[in-house]
């Protein structure tokens, strides 16, 4: 149980020597953030769950080489943003849209809170879906890997102060369209 108040950067060099065990706690601890990020960049489960597999054969691969020169979740976000760029690629932009899964409330809600929670949430990812990628994938980068700006300028390849205006762009963007959701 050592493992649940060990850093993210501990458990990788200790994958990095062999232990497989540190592996599945990295995994289990970010496994559905990642998810997320991939899944609101796509918008399709199936590519979602591909491309987040595809992340996680990134990090075991070079586990080897890995050193702890930056947050392990600003690295393991940026092999995230690499497999979607890649995947944009190979795909030249067409990328099929899954409807959206139903954002469950706190079960104790009445029903009626409990739909207008899912309402919010649902308008929100369509409001995000609608941004301009860059700003999408900034404002995922910091919504869901919790990044800072600048470790989304080094996981974009983009500068501090591009990075810094896409995402008020995306912010006030996200402000317009969930008013007129209102």
């Amino acid at each position: 149980m050592a493992e649940v108040q060990d850093s993210d950067e501990a458990l990788m060099v200790r994958y990095a020597r062999g232990d497989v065990h540190a592996f599945e706690t990295l995994y289990q601890r970010h496994e559905m953030r990642v998810w997320r990020y991939l899944y609101r960049s796509v918008c399709n489960h199936a590519t979602a769950d591909e491309l987040l597999q595809e992340v996680w054969f990134a990090v075991v691969r070079s586990a080897a080489t890995y050193v702890a020169t930056a947050r392990f979740t600003t690295w393991l976000f940026t092999l995230a943003h690499h497999q979607l760029v890649d995947r944009h690629r190979r795909s030249k932009g067409q990328h099929s849209h899954e409807a959206l899964d139903e954002i469950s409330a706190d079960p104790i809600d009445e029903p009626s809170r409990r739909a207008e929670s899912g309402q919010h949430a649902t308008a929100l990812i369509a409001a995000v879906e609608r941004l301009p990628e860059e700003q999408r994938h900034a404002f995922l980068l910091h919504a869901e890997g919790e990044m800072t700006l600048e470790e989304i300028a080094v996981a974009t390849g983009a500068n501090y102060e591009t990075v810094k205006s896409r995402l008020r762009y995306a912010r006030s963007r996200l402000r317009q369209l969930l008013q007129e959701h209102v």
